[in-house]
C-alpha cells in the first residue's frame, strides 16, 4: 500500500504541467484559430471580390438645395462581392441612361420614372433594367409608341425627400405620366437626405488602417455592436451569409432578427418607423400637389424588397409580421392626395422563391428580378388602370398567352 501511493504521487507530478506550457498552449491554439480564419477570409476575398469604389463615384452626395444626384456625362465602375464589374453611365442630364432627353415626338406617352436604386437599376446591366425593358413592353402590349425617362437615383437620391428637390427635372421633361417606384429602404432612410459617415471606409483596407478602425469601434460602441460591425466586414462572414441565404426560410428567419430592418413588415412597428412614415407621407403629398398642378398623372408602386417577395411567395409568415403593411399604408397615402396606386406585390404568391430574384445579401434585384418587375408593371399598367395605356390591339388575355 505504502508502495502504490508512492507510485502514485510521483504520476501526479509527472502529469503537471510546466507552467510556461499553461502560457503556451491557449496563445499556440489562439493563433491557430486565427490563423485558420485568416485563410478563410483570404479565400472567400479571392473569390468574393470587390473594387475600392463604386456608383457613388459619379455623385455628388452634399448638395442640399438637390439631394444626392449624379454628374452629367460622368461614366464609372463597380464590382460588389456577389456580382460581375457593372458600368454606371449618366447622360448630360445627369441619370443613369443611355439616352438623352430630349423633346418628345408627337405620337409618344412619354414617362418619367422616378425611385431610389431599384429604378436606377443599381447592381444591373442597363439593358436588363426594368426601366430599358418597361417601355419596349409597353409599346408591343399597346401599340403605340411608348418612351422612358429613368430619373432614378441611388441611395438618398431616391427618397421623397430628394424626388422632392429635383422635381423641376421631372416636369422639365414634360411627361404623359410619372411613375413612382418606392421600396422599404426608402421609407427606412427617408428621415435623412444624405447618408451618415461610416466608419469603416469602402473597399479594402491596410491591415495597419484596419487595427485603427477595429480600436475606435470598440472604444465607441458596445462590445456586441462593435463586434458585429467588425465580424460584418470580414469576407468570410459574407461567404457564409450569401449560401446561407439561398434557404428561403434561414433567410426570412435572419432577416426578421435584424430588428429595426424588419420595422416595415411588424404589424405593430415602432413610433420611430411611424415617424418616419409621416415624413414620406409629407413630401408625397408636395410632390402630387405639384404633379397635379402640372395636369400630369402620378401613379406610384411599391417594389417588394428580398424578404418580402419570400414571405408571399412562401404565403406564410410568423405572427406579428405582414409583408403587406407597407403596401396598404403607401395606397392610403398616394390616393389621399390624388394619385393612381398600382399594386403588384399580391402577383409574387405566384413565383416560387420569388427571393432568387434578387441577390442574396445586397438586395438589388438581378436579371431574373428586373424581369419579374417589367413583367408585373405592364401588367398593372396597362389593364384599365391607366386609361391612356389600356390594351386596344388585342385581349390582355391572349397577350398573356403569348408570354
Amino acid at each position: 500500500m505504502t508502495q502504490s501511493g508512492a507510485n502514485d504521487s510521483e504520476n501526479v507530478k509527472e502529469a503537471k504541467l510546466p507552467r510556461r506550457d499553461w502560457v503556451l498552449l491557449p496563445l499556440i491554439s489562439l493563433l491557430t484559430v486565427s490563423l485558420l480564419a485568416a485563410s478563410v477570409d483570404l479565400i472567400a476575398r479571392q473569390i468574393f471580390t470587390k473594387t475600392m469604389t463604386g456608383g457613388e463615384a459619379c455623385m455628388v452626395s452634399n448638395d442640399p438645395s438637390t439631394g444626392p444626384r449624379g454628374i452629367p456625362g460622368c461614366t464609372c465602375w463597380e464590382k460588389i462581392e456577389e456580382n460581375h464589374l457593372l458600368e454606371y453611365r449618366f447622360n448630360r442630364s445627369g441619370y443613369r441612361s443611355d439616352v438623352e432627353f430630349e423633346p418628345k415626338s408627337p405620337d409618344t406617352y412619354r414617362i418619367v420614372l422616378v425611385g431610389s436604386s431599384f429604378a436606377m437599376g443599381g447592381q444591373a446591366p442597363i439593358e436588363e433594367a426594368f426601366a430599358t425593358q418597361l417601355p419596349v413592353e409597353l409599346s408591343q402590349r399597346t401599340g403605340r409608341s411608348v418612351e422612358l425617362f429613368n430619373e432614378g437615383m441611388g441611395g438618398h437620391g431616391g427618397t421623397a425627400h430628394s424626388i422632392a428637390l429635383r422635381f423641376n427635372d421631372v416636369l422639365a421633361a414634360k411627361p404623359d405620366m410619372i411613375l413612382w417606384t418606392m421600396n422599404p429602404w426608402d421609407i427606412q432612410h427617408g428621415d435623412k437626405l444624405f447618408p451618415d459617415t461610416a466608419i469603416w471606409p469602402g473597399g479594402i483596407v491596410s491591415p495597419r488602417r484596419a487595427l485603427q478602425i477595429i480600436k475606435v469601434e470598440f472604444t465607441t460602441e458596445s462590445f456586441t455592436t462593435a463586434m458585429a460591425r467588425v465580424l460584418d466586414r470580414s469576407r468570410a462572414v459574407f461567404a457564409l451569409r450569401h449560401f446561407l441565404y439561398e434557404s428561403q426560410s434561414m433567410y426570412v428567419k435572419s432577416y426578421l432578427a435584424q430588428g429595426d430592418v424588419a420595422d416595415f413588415l411588424r404589424s405593430k412597428p415602432t413610433a420611430e418607423y411611424q415617424s418616419r412614415l409621416q415624413l414620406c407621407d409629407r413630401y408625397a403629398e408636395e410632390i402630387e400637389s405639384r404633379a397635379k398642378a402640372a395636369g400630369i398623372p402620378l401613379v406610384a408602386v411599391l417594389l417588394p424588397n428580398r424578404a418580402q417577395a419570400a414571405m408571399i411567395s412562401m404565403g406564410e409568415w410568423p405572427a406579428g409580421y405582414d409583408p403587406y403593411k407597407l403596401d396598404n399604408e403607401l395606397r392610403t397615402i398616394i390616393t389621399r392626395h390624388g394619385g393612381t396606386y398600382i399594386d403588384i406585390l399580391p402577383d409574387y404568391r405566384n413565383i416560387p422563391n420569388a427571393e432568387q430574384g434578387y441577390l442574396p445579401v445586397d438586395g438589388h434585384p438581378n436579371a431574373g428580378g428586373h424581369a419579374t418587375i417589367t413583367r408585373l408593371l405592364a401588367r398593372r399598367l396597362t389593364d384599365g388602370s391607366i386609361p391612356a395605356l389600356r390594351i386596344t390591339t388585342q385581349p390582355q388575355a391572349g397577350l398573356e398567352q403569348n408570354k
